[in-house]
């Protein structure tokens, strides 16, 4: 795909109606190209007055310093306010560096949007949009593993999700908006970058519109999701529990679907995944209970399934 003109890229973002005139938006600046494009255009579309900016500096690089820098500077410029949160990573932080990160910023970005009642705003592209399938695809069994990210998330909006990474160097190019280039992208020691970097040129090399196709299908899968949910919110009448000889007659793909939508439900509408595939034990279970991971337990009472959370362990 060619980079398109930099306003096409302003144009082609306002049509998605993310990013209304008039609106508060908080933009999620790292200093990389997408998340300065993003806050160009923001402040393009939405106005200045409306746009704010976030840069969360992780003290992980030895450039991180510089790269706070660099987004302050482009703030100026650009008359945008700048919010800076300095963290470090506890020592016992669960989970790997990434996953921090991402919970990091969200939550700092969450904070700001909620405290000026606006959206938050990230720069995903279409190229993140494709490596996030292929990648759950690959880690992620089941159906929403095809469906990628959504353009919007309660406060939480993608409005580059149509914009590939060479139309956001191009935008930033044309506008003389310099970036930072942060070098953990280029390396294959995250599985993220074995995606970029293998998997998604093996993929083009056997069929030039690859990149097109699993946003194609991530994009039809969605619209099928919704049918869907449709078909389990008629099967479910509006109730968090269903009868287990009901459950039993229902369509197997359809069965799971409901056990998920009820686990689901139960820890406050956290994934839950593992839950579908324990469909035939709970079935099979009887009066009783049946912990399916995730935090959700299934119970039986009465020819009755019910979910609820499963119980903390006492500590010994």
């Amino acid at each position: 795909m060619q980079p398109a003109p930099t306003g096409a890229v302003t144009a082609q973002v306002g049509d998605t109606g993310l990013l209304p005139e008039g609106a508060p938006v908080v933009v999620l600046l790292s200093g990389g190209q997408d998340s300065v494009c993003l806050l160009d255009v923001a402040v393009a579309l939405a106005g200045r007055g409306f746009v704010r900016a976030l840069h969360v500096n992780y003290s992980l690089r030895a450039e991180a310093d510089e790269d706070q820098a660099h987004c302050l500077a482009l703030c100026e410029r650009l008359e945008v306010p700048l919010s800076v949160e300095r963290v470090r990573r506890p020592a016992d932080a669960p989970g790997n560096l990434q996953a921090w990160a991402r919970d990091v910023r969200y939550a700092a970005g969450a904070r700001a949007a909620a405290g000026g009642g606006g959206t938050l705003a990230a720069g995903h592209t279409a190229d993140d949009q494709v490596e996030t399938v292929l990648y759950r695809l690959a880690t992620s069994p089941g159906r929403r593993a095809l469906l990628g990210m959504p353009a919007r998330s309660g406060r939480l909006v993608r409005p580059l999700l149509g914009v590939t990474r060479a139309q956001t160097a191009a935008h930033c190019a044309a506008r003389g908006l310099p970036w930072r280039e942060d070098p953990s992208n280029e390396t294959d020691a995250y599985a993220r970058g074995r995606v970029r970097h293998r998997l998604v040129p093996a993929l083009e090399a056997v069929d030039g519109r690859a990149h097109d196709n699993v946003l194609r299908t991530a994009e039809l899968l969605r619209d099928e999701s919704q049918v869907l949910d449709t078909v389990v919110q008629t099967a479910l009448a509006g109730r968090d529990h269903i009868l287990v000889a009901q459950l039993a007659q229902l369509p197997v793909a359809l069965g799971r679907l409901v056990v998920r939508e009820l686990a689901e439900a139960a820890i406050s509408g956290r994934p839950c995944p593992r839950a579908a595939s324990r469909l035939p034990e709970i079935l099979a279970l009887g009066d009783g209970a049946l912990d399916v991971g995730d935090g959700a337990r299934a119970l039986v009472r009465d020819g009755v399934l019910r979910f609820g959370r499963t119980p903390e362990r006492a500590a010994s």
